[in-house]
């Protein structure tokens, strides 16, 4: 029977909070960077280009987080040195995390803007034309409000996904809280690994519960505004 002592969770709470300001950089510099690119994605999906289009439709189909990782951070140094001669090998490996995770979540996120454009009346985009807006003046400011809050719930769903996925960065010695409970199950020889990842899975929970609870908020105010 495995002995589960409930004051080692609490005990490895402090230490694996440590990892927190990592894990919340990459979430923050992630959705920023990977939604301006989901972005592009998803103007490429909607336009009339066919090979735009299809480039965009076949950029969607990501390889396994775990792989695309291990691609990047073993063998893009590796292209690069062959390539240009390029030694990269000591750069952080918040670039590399960075690079994988911006790839995987603009992925995501173009279809969810997708989805949101085209989930907006065509009348919209006349409306607007009809008093004189350009076609850029139209997407500001009617299209885009109007499909943020469409997209919104999917948006947070995004980036909850994001923070599964980036839990995967310990793997390559990335210290954030995932990458911290390692550490601290490694320098207790093994010993309370089920109270650390309890410990590591909190943290993990209170991150969700804040996005979501930021996430309701935001689209009741929104309908307030609407209304």
């Amino acid at each position: 029977m495995v002995n589960y002592d409930i004051s080692k969770v609490f005990g490895a709470l402090p230490e694996v909070i440590k990892g927190l300001p990592m894990t919340l950089l990459v979430i923050i510099l992630t959705t920023l960077l990977g939604s301006l690119l989901g972005g592009l994605i998803a103007w490429a999906s909607l336009s009339k280009d066919k090979a735009l289009e299809n480039l965009a439709k076949g950029y969607v189909r990501c390889t396994p987080p775990i792989v695309l990782l291990f691609l990047v951070f073993y063998g893009v140094p590796e292209f690069l040195n062959w390539w240009l001669g390029l030694d990269i090998n000591d750069w952080s490996k918040l670039i590399f995390v960075l690079v994988t995770m911006v790839l995987l979540f603009s992925a995501m996120i173009s279809e969810v803007f997708k989805a949101a454009y085209q989930a907006i009346p065509k009348g919209q985009l006349e409306a607007g034309l009809s008093i004189g807006l350009t076609s850029e003046q139209t997407f500001v400011r009617i299209i885009a409000p109007q499909a943020f809050k469409v997209a919104l719930p999917n948006i947070t769903t995004a980036i909850l996904n994001l923070m599964r996925d980036a839990a995967l960065a310990y793997t390559i010695g990335f210290i954030d809280v995932m990458g911290k409970g390692n550490l601290l199950i490694s320098r207790h020889l093994g010993n309370y690994s089920l109270e650390t990842y309890t410990a590591v899975a909190f943290v993990y929970w209170g991150i969700a519960l804040i996005l979501s609870l930021i996430s309701r908020i935001a689209e009741q105010q929104l309908s307030v505004k609407e209304r």
